[in-house]
């Protein structure tokens, strides 16, 4: 089987000045940690996936709404699950992985609910998580970062995307390995604040289709950039 060239990865000195650029664009994003119960945060993360804040924070509400607590939801069927997130988007997938992991956590606890990780070391929390169905290193990273305050940066698509524009990663670098590389080198106390503004970069300006380059604060240190000046395409 052939290999694949290992992807690069960024200098410190690279990470420091996006981040200095997009904070005097967008302003310093403080780390804002949310105080809802672990199973809650791993969920809504889930539903998260492949659809916008909008509909994933309705589908969410719709299931709290819908059972009593996630013990109600594992004894559920999952039709029933499937049609209180039906307007967050990929409905049955979630739905299955949903069930599947509500059982999983009751089987292995005797009840429905993740707070016994609340205090545990990092990496036990990596590997109970990394063992429920469906649940990768993203969906970790993020219940680490948001709800739990612990220095894991978490790659969406909007990151990954910045990440391989900015050349900082190969262009064929799989999410994990863009995952693995910007751990290895993001400093703890900007894991928070950088993640938050290179998903509002992606949101607004780097979009996948149509990247508003000209308005980027990362006009000058971007090879996407570097590449459309080169060929006279802006």
């Amino acid at each position: 089987m052939p290999q694949t060239a290992s992807p690069a990865s960024p200098s410190l000195r690279a990470v420091l000045d996006v981040h200095a650029r997009l904070r005097r664009r967008f302003a310093p994003r403080p780390w804002r940690v949310d105080r809802e119960p672990l199973l809650d945060s791993l969920v809504a993360t889930i539903l998260s996936q492949s659809t916008t804040d909008v509909n994933s924070s309705r589908a969410f509400a719709q299931l709290k709404a819908a059972f009593p607590d996630w013990d109600a939801a594992r004894r559920a069927p999952v039709r029933a699950i499937e049609a209180a997130i039906r307007c967050g988007g990929l409905a049955r997938t979630k739905a299955r992985r949903i069930k599947a992991i509500l059982e999983r956590i009751h089987a292995a606890r005797g009840r429905t609910s993740l707070e016994h990780l609340r205090r545990a070391p990092t990496e036990r929390i990596k590997q109970e998580l990394g063992a429920l169905p469906g649940v990768g290193p993203k969906t970790i990273a993020c219940v680490l970062m948001f709800n739990l305050k612990r220095p894991d940066f978490a790659v969406d698509t909007h990151i990954h995307r910045i990440a391989r524009r900015l050349g900082w990663v190969s262009p064929r670098a799989s999410a994990e390995e863009t995952y693995r590389l910007l751990n290895a080198v993001v400093p703890d106390r900007l894991t928070y604040e950088i993640h938050v503004l290179l998903i509002t970069l992606g949101r607004r300006l780097c979009r996948s289709q149509k990247p508003q380059c000209l308005d980027c604060p990362l006009w000058l240190p971007c090879k996407y950039a570097r590449r459309l000046r080169a060929t006279r395409a802006l």
